[in-house]
């Protein structure tokens, strides 16, 4: 068996999506109540907003540790593509 994956980002990651499952609980409580649906439909832009930035977080912290662990030590000339790959996913 291989060793846990796991990043220091992990735990705040974690964090966020147990809120988020919280909030979305509270979405389907409130559709059964019949709260009113711009009531409800901002509660589901919260839970989208966590979740979006839990994945963004992942994908950043993977690129960010998992990358610079396959390509290894490299010249700086030879590393630039990949730091600007980097830079650049940032703006997904």
């Amino acid at each position: 068996m291989s060793e846990p994956h796991r990043h220091a980002t992990h735990p705040a990651i974690v964090k966020r999506l147990k809120r988020a499952g919280g909030h979305l609980a509270k979405v389907v409580q409130m559709i059964e109540e019949g709260r009113p649906c711009l009531d409800i439909a901002t509660q589901l832009q919260a839970v989208e907003s966590a979740i979006s930035q839990a994945k963004r977080t992942l994908v950043q912290d993977h690129l960010d540790h998992c990358l610079d662990e396959a390509v290894g030590d490299l010249p700086a000339e030879k590393r630039r593509p990949i730091d600007e790959f980097k830079q650049i996913t940032k703006f997904l």
